[in-house]
């Protein structure tokens, strides 16, 4: 259920969660705000700035968990359950408040990073091309522009990242990316 995250800069990987911390975001998102288990999704990868987002067979088992411990309700609400914190659910996390804080900390380090304009367009991009996967009606000549497109933006990035700011010490300019250039009869790797 957790995710690492790697920082070059710093040299080490930070869990968005350790073991047993996804039950404190939901409770902590519900303190703030009931709401049914899409909301909770979204809500969740608002938080971390779009870098993740759980799965629904992760938050509906934790979901049900938290019911059963007393710390939720579910009511029904036009066909959807929807989920409030009990004071059994407020209490838990008034007796975890350090840990809570540290993941709210993470969650900050991870959504501040790069700002929000940058993981939306990640987000935009990916919505798109699930948007259209295989129902695309591409001929070989729009294959060929489009991989054209993707092979100039790779290039663009790669240089962006090669770039020093002037503060930047050499050494931590980073690995260099790999060379992914199209090999005949295969199409260009995907950013």
């Amino acid at each position: 259920m957790w995710r690492q995250h790697w920082d070059w800069r710093e040299g080490r990987r930070e869990r968005v969660f350790e073991k047993g911390d996804f039950k404190y975001v939901i409770l902590d998102l519900l303190q703030e705000q009931p709401g049914h288990g899409y909301q909770l999704i979204r809500r969740i990868e608002e938080r971390f700035g779009g870098r993740y987002a759980p799965s629904p067979g992760v938050l509906y088992p934790t979901l049900q968990m938290l019911e059963d411990m007393g710390c939720v309700t579910a009511t029904q609400d036009e066909g959807r359950k929807v989920y409030a914190i009990t004071d059994e659910g407020r209490r838990l996390l008034a007796e975890r408040g350090e840990r809570v804080e540290g993941i709210r900390d993470r969650a900050h380090r991870w959504r501040g990073r790069h700002g929000e304009d940058f993981y939306q367009a990640f987000r935009d991009f990916a919505r798109f091309l699930s948007g259209y996967g295989s129902a695309w009606d591409v001929d070989a000549e729009k294959a060929r522009r489009i991989g054209d497109v993707i092979a100039r933006a790779r290039r663009e990035i790669e240089a962006i990242l090669a770039e020093r700011s002037s503060t930047e010490p050499a050494a931590a300019a980073g690995p260099r990316p790999a060379d992914n250039s199209p090999r005949p009869g295969r199409r260009p790797d995907m950013i």
